[in-house]
């Protein structure tokens, strides 16, 4: 009898330990292909990226998990990868077809003239601020207190992960993303150029870049992992990098506006233009299609804008698209631990500080920013005609991402 029950008990063992490792060998891009070539997960010191071996106490799942990944870290480390030997060589300018892209330009100038910024200490001070308001009572906004086990699959579609070098990025729309992206197409090898992982980002198309296949997201891991998905996100964001790009708010929502609403785009027409032109500008029979629209002289202004963003409708109906949703709501900076935090104000500086951390600054460099970037000297012209309690109303809707990135309270927009 006793030896039956030994019998049984072993074979649910060994089941229970070949569960756990398809987990870890589930495929070529996922948790099997640990490798960490980061030079950081956590500053031990104030000023001071160094790389941590030690995790922290976890969970007895957790602990068990992260062993067992810690081990397959350890066999395939020693692999040598064809990426990390090549240099990319990325052609001078790229061939840019989108519009979007057309309208706004490369700027492809050095920037020699800017001054050198001490990105160690911006760095320290960037996350003591975020901690510190994450902790601080008198900042209230939704979701603050939650846990990160709080948060629904479905808002964590924003976490990108490397498995091939420990990153994980939050992406943040209209904070130089789609160059982001592509900087982690490269980097994870997910898309393929006639069998070829890309090498160069500004290659790869930005119609492939936005398509949800082509990247592993945190929300995604249900799918692959099952009831250990959690599990393994927790030991991801412990051992992996973690960064995201923010801008100010208030220019982040103009510039959702020019790229969204200035432009022809058929999609963001029929989803949000409609409704706004009946709801706040009184339209009737409006054009069924953005180029008649367009050719009517019939435009959301940013005035309907506000509007709609103000409008308490707006929110019941569905949650605000990722192009205008605040950066806490989309990254959760409260219930994850950020090891760098970069600005749109600072992107070539941040990105080559960034990449240089991650140490694959030798296999590509960050795609060159924009000559027509929407500009925070641009607020007031813009903001003009919005009457006053608008102007404090939108306040106090992205007043989070003001103050957990230390962007000033824009007083001049606020006061008569």
């Amino acid at each position: 009898m006793t030896k039956a029950r030994l019998l049984r008990l072993s074979v649910v063992l060994v089941s229970i330990f070949m569960i756990l490792l398809i987990i870890v060998y589930w495929d070529n891009v996922g948790t099997a292909h640990f490798y960490l070539h980061t030079s950081f997960s956590r500053p031990r010191s104030p000023g001071a990226i160094v790389a941590g071996e030690d995790w922290e106490a976890l969970p007895d799942v957790d602990e068990f998990l992260a062993k067992l990944l810690s081990s397959s870290l350890k066999q395939n480390s020693s692999i040598p990868r064809k990426t990390e030997q090549l240099l990319v060589q990325g052609s001078n300018k790229p061939m840019v077809s989108n519009l979007e892209e057309n309208v706004r330009g490369y700027d492809w100038s050095t920037h020699k003239d800017r001054n050198s910024l001490d990105q160690e200490k911006l760095q320290v001070e960037r996350q003591r601020t975020l901690r510190e308001f994450c902790a601080n009572s008198s900042l209230t906004f939704p979701t603050k207190e939650r846990s990160f086990d709080d948060i629904p699959n479905y808002e964590l579609n924003h976490l990108i992960v490397d498995d091939r070098h420990g990153v994980i990025y939050c992406y943040v729309p209209k904070v130089a993303c789609t160059n982001w992206k592509r900087v982690m197409i490269v980097l994870s090898e997910s898309l393929l150029d006639q069998g070829v992982p890309y090498r160069n980002p500004l290659d790869i198309p930005r119609e492939h870049v936005h398509n949800t296949s082509t990247h592993l997201t945190f929300n995604k891991f249900w799918r692959r992992y099952g009831k250990f998905s959690r599990h393994l996100m927790k030991i991801k964001l412990k051992k992996y990098t973690k960064f995201l790009f923010v801008r100010d708010p208030f220019v982040r929502l103009i510039s959702a506006f020019r790229s969204k609403f200035e432009l022809e785009n058929e999609d963001f027409y029929r989803r949000f233009a409609i409704p706004m032109l009946k709801l706040y500008s009184n339209h009737t029979n409006l054009p069924t299609s953005v180029s008649e629209a367009f050719g009517a002289g019939l435009k959301v202004s940013f005035s309907d804008f506000i509007q709609y963003l103000l409008d308490p409708r707006t929110e019941k109906m569905a949650p605000f698209n990722e192009h205008w949703r605040q950066v806490y709501r989309l990254c959760h900076p409260c219930q994850i631990d950020y090891d760098f935090i970069g600005k749109l104000e600072t992107l070539d500086e941040d990105a080559a500080y960034l990449l240089q951390l991650l140490k694959v600054d030798r296999l590509l460099r960050f795609p060159p920013s924009y000559r027509n970037r929407t500009a925070s000297s641009w607020e007031d012209n813009w903001f003009a005609k919005i009457p006053l309690a608008w102007r404090q109303q939108l306040y106090k809707l992205y007043e989070a991402d003001f103050v957990l990135f230390g962007y000033p309270k824009p007083e001049n927009l606020l006061k008569d």
